[in-house]
Parts: C-alpha cells; structure tokens; sequence
C-alpha cells in the first residue's frame, strides 16, 4: 500500500475508478463548482457596494460618526456639571444645583446624541 499501488479487489487492471470513486469524483466536482459559484456572487456584492477607497473609509466615517456622538454626550454633562458649579458658588445652594444641572446636561446630551443619529426629530 505505501508503495503506491492500490488493492482495489481486482480492478486495477480494468483502468477505470471503483463507483464509489466516481461518485466521489461527481460530487467533488459538483461541490467545488458551487463552491466558486457562490465566491463569484459574494466578490460582485462586495464590489458593488464599496465605493471610493473601499472599506477603510467606510470604518473611518464610522468612528467620526462614534467620536462625534459620544463628544456632544459628555460635552451636554460637562456644560451641566459647570453650569451647576457656578450656580452653587453663586447661591451657596451646594450640591444640589452641581447634581440639578447634571442631570439636566445629561438629558441635553442625549436628545443631541438622538438627533444627531436621525431617531428624534429636529426642532
């Protein structure tokens, strides 16, 4: 068996695959076909939907997108939480308006980030 030849029960000499083989065969081929059918389909759908310079600009306007979002969610907590500072220091009203305002710039920061994101509508 190792040197090549085969124990086919009889068959070697008649020059033609066992059935089973040739089924194999049959099904290798048919497989292997859908197989680059179905990489052909998958290399057109993503050719057509690149466009530009492809999937690296897509990934780049997709962190912009994240970094804006989440810059006007902490920018709504940080103008609440000074505002609430500055309006203690002015009426020695400590803590209540720091915590008032920012929940307040909270709540501002998320109906910036639904805009943004088109799920609320704009005034």
């Amino acid at each position: 068996m190792t040197d090549g030849t085969r124990d086919d029960g009889g068959e070697s000499g008649s020059g033609k695959p066992p059935p089973d083989e040739a089924a194999l065969s049959a099904r290798l081929g048919s497989l292997d076909q859908r197989l680059s059918k179905i990489r052909d389909d998958r290399q057109f759908k993503t050719d057509q939907s690149e466009t530009g310079s492809g999937n690296a600009q897509s990934r780049a306007s997709a962190m912009a997108v994240g970094l804006r979002l989440s810059s006007e969610l902490v920018a709504g907590v940080v103008v609440g939480t000074i505002l609430g500072w500055g309006l203690d220091r002015l009426l020695s009203t400590s803590p209540w308006g720091l915590i008032v305002f920012m929940l307040l710039g909270f709540v501002a920061g998320v109906i910036n980030v639904m805009r943004s994101a088109g799920i609320a509508p704009k005034p």
